[in-house]
């Protein structure tokens, strides 16, 4: 299913959406074609091709915030659990979730070779990560789907590496929720804030 959507069209209906539900208006084979994609073609620093992305979907993707869920259970205060539950369970209410790792070895081996700029790699990883994310969420918005970006780890770390068989050592950045949008999901976004081109952007030689 080939979208129609441009990159810059993609890039300013990519917004944080919430209201998911678990459907999806293309196939499992093309989400994760688009993934895989995402993968091949998003630029890394240095070639380093750190960026570790691990597809789960359905139940997979239940599995992993319902982890999330008993071990924040297990932390919360009771008198701030019925939020945060309710949070939880919103993510858990979509189609899909893509976990985002960088593998240091890579890194520790630009470290090594270029030790020049040893102390700029780590930070340079991050924006690998960056990438990867930003283009995931783009390329789902173009085929229909809703997103939204979280940041639970660590603390789902040391079960979902034994879950999915992820090597402990990859640091997991962030994970891009995805699904199918509720009815009205889009009309209920508050309009982008935004600060004044003209202290952001500025333009020379034209």
């Amino acid at each position: 299913m080939a979208s129609t959507m441009s990159l810059l069209d993609a890039t300013t209906n990519r917004r944080s959406i919430y209201a998911l539900n678990k459907t999806s208006p293309i196939s499992d084979a093309r989400i994760e074609e688009i993934v895989t994609h995402v993968v091949k073609n998003t630029p890394s620093s240095f070639n380093s091709q750190s960026a570790r992305l691990v597809l789960l979907l359905k139940d997979e993707h239940d599995k992993f915030w319902d982890v999330v869920r008993d071990i924040l259970k297990a932390v919360v205060p009771e008198d701030k659990w019925e939020s945060t539950g309710n949070r939880i369970a919103g993510f858990r209410a979509g189609y899909g979730t893509i976990l985002f790792y960088e593998d240091p070895e890579p890194v520790k081996t630009l470290q090594t070779n270029l030790p020049m700029y040893a102390d700029k790699f780590p930070v340079w990883s991050e924006h690998t990560s960056a990438m990867h994310q930003y283009a995931a969420w783009t390329a789902l918005e173009a085929e229909g789907l809703g997103a939204n970006l979280q940041h639970y780890n660590p603390l789902p770390d040391q079960k979902a590496s034994e879950i999915w068989n992820i090597p402990l050592e990859w640091q997991l950045k962030a994970q891009l929720v995805f699904g199918g949008l509720q009815e009205g999901a889009r009309e209920k976004l508050a309009e982008r804030a935004e600060q004044p081109l003209g202290g952001r952007l500025f333009v020379h030689g034209k």
